[in-house]
C-alpha cells in the first residue's frame, strides 16, 4: 500500500511516499480502506516538533527523544470498511465509516489502517463526504470538549478568537447550537464565511483589538492558542471563563462525542468547512500550506483518486 512517512523531525519534505505492507486486522479490528484524512495543526507540530513550551517533555517522550516513534500522520480519517476481525459484530464490509486514529499510533496518512472496532470509530453521516467527514473528527471534537469545560449555557455571550480555523469554524457552529451570541474574532477576508456559520458578530483583528472595544463576554475562547492571555481576561464578565485551545482540549476522545457530532451534521446544524483538497501525493506542499498558518477551516487529503470529494 501507498504511505506517507517520516522518520525524522523537520520541514515538509521529510514527509515520503513509500510502498508498506497492507496491514491485516486483529480478531477485534476493522481494516479501513482510507479515502479521505486531513492535515492539521496538530500533524505539522509532529512533523516538525514544534510543540508548545508546556507539553514538550511530554511529547518527547510519546512522540520520540531523536527521532518519530510513529512514522506515520494523520490523526482522522474516513473510508469504506474492507475487512473485519473475527470478534467484529459492530462493524462490517462496506461500511463507510470516519473517526480518530490518535489512540491508534496515528496512520491516516495511508491507503489502509487497522482500527479497534470499539475505538472512536463511527458510520459516516449520510450527507457528508468522505472529506467532509474526516475532517469533522478532530477540531468537531476539540471544539465540543473546550464549550462543554466552560462550560457553555444558553444566552452567554461567546467571543471565539481564530474562528476561521478549523476549531474555530466547529466552535462558531457549536457555540450557537448551544444557545449562544458569538463575537468572531478573525481576519476581514473571512468575515462573510464565519457569518454564514452563525456568528452575530465579527471582529477583523487585523483593524481592531477586541481588548480595547470594552465589550464584555462570558466566555473567551482562544480557539488557536495565540491569544495572549492577561488583557484578554480583562475583557470577561465577573463569573466569566477564558479558555485556551492547547490546554482546555486535554481528555480523552469519546464515541459519544462523535456520534453527538454526526447528528448535528445530518440535521445540518452544523456544516465542515474544506479549504483546499490535495491528493496524497502531494501531501508535502499540503504541510507547506498548513505550515503557513491561514487555512480557512480544514484542509483534507484525498488518499483515493478520483473518490468522492
Amino acid at each position: 500500500m501507498k504511505a506517507i512517512v517520516y522518520e525524522r523531525y523537520g520541514p515538509p519534505e521529510v514527509l515520503q511516499l513509500r510502498e508498506l505492507e497492507k496491514p491485516l486486522p486483529r480478531p477485534n479490528e476493522v481494516l479501513v480502506k482510507v479515502h479521505a484524512t486531513t492535515v492539521t495543526i496538530g500533524d505539522s507540530r509532529m512533523r516538525s516538533f514544534t510543540v508548545p513550551r508546556t507539553q514538550w517533555i511530554f511529547a518527547r517522550l510519546y512522540l520520540g527523544i531523536t527521532k518519530p516513534k510513529r512514522t506515520i500522520l494523520g490523526m482522522e480519517l474516513a473510508g469504506e470498511v474492507e475487512a473485519v476481525g473475527r470478534d467484529v459484530t459492530r462493524f462490517k464490509p462496506g461500511d463507510r465509516v470516519f473517526g480518530s486514529t490518535f489512540a491508534a499510533g496515528f496512520g491516516g496518512y495511508a491507503e489502509y489502517k487497522c482500527l479497534p472496532a470499539d475505538g472512536v470509530l463511527a458510520l459516516m453521516p449520510t450527507n457528508s463526504s468522505y472529506a467532509e467527514a474526516a475532517a469533522l473528527t478532530g477540531a468537531g471534537m476539540t471544539a465540543l470538549r473546550c464549550l462543554r469545560k466552560a462550560p457553555i449555557q444558553p444566552g452567554q455571550r461567546v467571543l471565539i478568537y481564530g474562528a476561521s480555523g478549523a476549531v474555530g469554524t466547529n466552535a462558531v457552529q457549536l457555540a450557537r447550537h448551544f444557545g449562544a451570541s458569538v463575537t468572531a474574532v478573525c481576519s476581514g477576508a473571512n468575515r462573510a464565511m464565519v457569518q454564514g456559520l452563525g456568528a452575530d458578530h465579527v471582529i477583523d483583528y487585523t483593524q481592531e483589538d477586541f481588548t480595547q472595544l470594552g465589550a464584555t463576554y462570558d466566555l473567551i475562547f482562544d480557539a488557536v492558542g495565540k491569544l495572549a492571555a492577561a488583557p484578554a481576561k480583562k475583557r470577561l464578565t465577573a463569573d466569566g471563563r477564558y479558555l485556551n485551545v492547547h490546554t482546555a482540549s486535554s481528555g480523552r476522545e469519546s464515541t459519544a462525542d462523535l456520534l453527538f457530532l454526526k447528528g448535528l451534521v445530518e440535521a445540518e446544524e452544523i456544516k465542515v468547512v474544506i479549504d483546499r483538497r490535495y491528493p496524497l501525493e502531494q501531501i508535502v506542499e499540503a504541510h507547506r500550506y498548513v505550515d503557513r498558518g491561514h487555512k480557512k477551516g480544514n484542509l483534507a487529503i484525498m488518499v483515493v483518486p478520483g473518490g468522492s470529494a
